[in-house]
């Protein structure tokens, strides 16, 4: 059988292409690691590399959205018990009020303590973030949580000025946390307060007084009602903290096993790349040496 030069040629220039690009194709896999350099070359591997991928990316998110949670509720919780204590040191000057062996003079004096709890309180409530939104409103965070109309009567002058709907963010699969607080129903210890500051204020005050020892019950009432209320609020956080601390473990073990298969799926096998490497150089230059070889035959060489 004859074999015509072109045709010779061309199965040999189609031989040397094919070797050439196999050479490159590994090269390129053993330069960058992954064994996969396009989506044919394992398209059932490329999809699973291509799920990983997405649910790493949220799991991710996730963990990105728990840490800003954590910080936000830490935020909270100090500045809820920041004002449970405040509202202790009141209660126990509302307590030494009660004593009806104060003269005036302690009374008046003890105002001005009440005064600066309260208004800290009254501060707290209405703290903002550092982008600018008041922390305890609820969603209305472009509004203070504590209005004050300074024109009202003692005991009528502190209002809640926000909402107590609620922002979830999603920190797992099908899971959401509150990202908010509000302080509702704290202006109730506030008017209370305010009005005992009102009445211990006054010039010749009697503890022994039923008016002023009813003005002094009702704050002491409303300090451990505003106390509880709060603290309420702090130990949901503590038991907040304590679920995304899990859950924060938990995705950082899903993560680890993602990282993991992708490696798997992606990376390339040095050791096989190498032989299968070698074993095409070779082939590739077996095939320039037989080209060569038989370029320089002709019929004559066998006459």
């Amino acid at each position: 059988m004859r074999v015509a030069s072109s045709q010779y040629q061309s199965l040999i220039n189609i031989s040397l292409q094919q070797n050439q690009e196999r050479i490159n194709y590994l090269t390129q896999q053993m330069a960058s690691g992954l064994r996969i350099q396009l989506p044919s070359d394992d398209p059932i591997g490329n999809v699973r590399i291509s799920r990983l991928t997405r649910e790493q990316a949220m799991v991710t998110q996730y963990q990105d959205n728990i840490a800003t949670v954590k910080v936000r509720l830490l935020k909270n919780e100090n500045y809820l018990t920041s004002m449970v204590t405040d509202m202790g040191q009141a209660r126990d000057l509302l307590v030494w009020a009660a004593d009806g062996g104060n003269a005036p003079d302690d009374l008046n004096a003890m105002t001005q303590s009440l005064i600066a709890m309260r208004d800290s309180v009254l501060y707290t409530a209405n703290l903002k973030d550092q982008e600018g939104r008041y922390m305890f409103s609820g969603t209305d965070t472009d509004k203070p949580a504590i209005a004050f109309n300074p024109a009202a009567a003692p005991g009528l002058r502190y209002t809640y000025n926000g909402n107590t709907a609620t922002q979830t963010v999603v920190v797992g699969n099908g899971v959401t946390q509150a990202a908010n607080v509000d302080v509702d129903k704290l202006e109730v210890w506030l008017n209370k307060i305010d009005q005992a500051i009102d009445t211990l204020g006054k010039p010749g005050v009697s503890p022994n007084d039923p008016a002023v020892r009813s003005v002094v019950g009702a704050a002491l009432d409303g300090t451990d009602d505003g106390m509880d209320l709060l603290s309420g609020k702090i130990a949901i956080f503590g038991g907040a903290q304590n679920i995304l601390t899990t859950l924060s473990g938990n995705l950082a073990n899903v993560s680890l096993s993602n990282d993991m298969a992708l490696s798997d799926l992606k990376k390339t096998d040095m050791g096989a790349a190498a032989i299968e490497l070698n074993g095409y150089q070779t082939a590739l230059q077996a095939t320039y040496k037989a080209y060569a070889k038989v370029g320089t035959l002709s019929l004559f060489d066998l006459l």
